[in-house]
């Protein structure tokens, strides 16, 4: 092989590369913006929900008021995939409400995460009422509190709406963590997150205060 060809063949290589790593580079972005879309599309869709006076916890005088929720800036870290464990046989339990009511949940599954480098654990609960419709019966729910409460967030925690995952890992996208009716209306009856899903970290994501 005489010097030109390796100089030409040198260059083939490292022109290669460079095109592998732009592809790459350009499948994270397209990536990227899909995510980022897919938040902002819960967030429209929760809005619209608010603003509609048949489906708004609001009463006329707020709803009238109601342009928006406000979000943290979305990132992409508290989109975290955690390892699931179903619980076997789980023990029925009565959740408490901001009233008197009561909801039967059972600990459907315990959700183990990595944030910022610390290990995380929350429980998911299934509704006993809710798993037995057609609509619901797949529907698992994440109340969690963490060092916001109070100050950035809603002071009684955030909710997250999963799906019974089909494999042994689940995604508990923060962003998309939004209040309980309470937050704006006493009328409503909201579950109290349990003390085993307090998080000792500030989740600067989803909806604010």
């Amino acid at each position: 092989m005489d010097s030109l060809e390796l100089v030409l063949q040198q260059s083939y290589y490292h022109d290669k590369k460079r095109l592998t790593l732009l592809i790459i580079l350009q499948l994270c972005i397209a990536n990227a913006q899909s995510y980022n879309q897919s938040v902002l599309d819960f967030q429209q869709h929760l809005n619209e929900e608010y603003k509609n006076p048949d489906e708004s916890p609001l009463d006329k005088k707020d709803l009238k008021r109601f342009k928006g929720h406000d979000f943290f800036p979305i990132n992409e870290k508290y989109r975290v995939v955690a390892k699931f464990t179903k619980i076997m046989n789980p023990t029925p339990f009565l959740m408490k409400t901001t009233t008197s009511r009561l909801s039967m949940y059972e600990v459907y599954g315990v959700a183990n995460f990595e944030l910022d480098g610390k290990e995380y654990q929350l429980n998911v609960y299934q509704n006993h009422k809710l798993r037995e419709t057609e609509e619901y019966k797949n529907y698992l729910f994440l109340p969690f509190t963490d060092l916001t409460n109070g100050d950035q967030t809603y002071g009684g925690g955030r909710f997250i709406d999963l799906e019974i995952p089909e494999e042994e890992t689940i995604v508990i996208d923060f962003n998309k963590a939004y209040n309980p009716y309470c937050a704006y209306n006493s009328n409503y009856s909201c579950p109290i997150p349990p003390k085993e899903n307090d998080l000792d970290i500030h989740i600067t994501a989803g909806i604010k205060k």
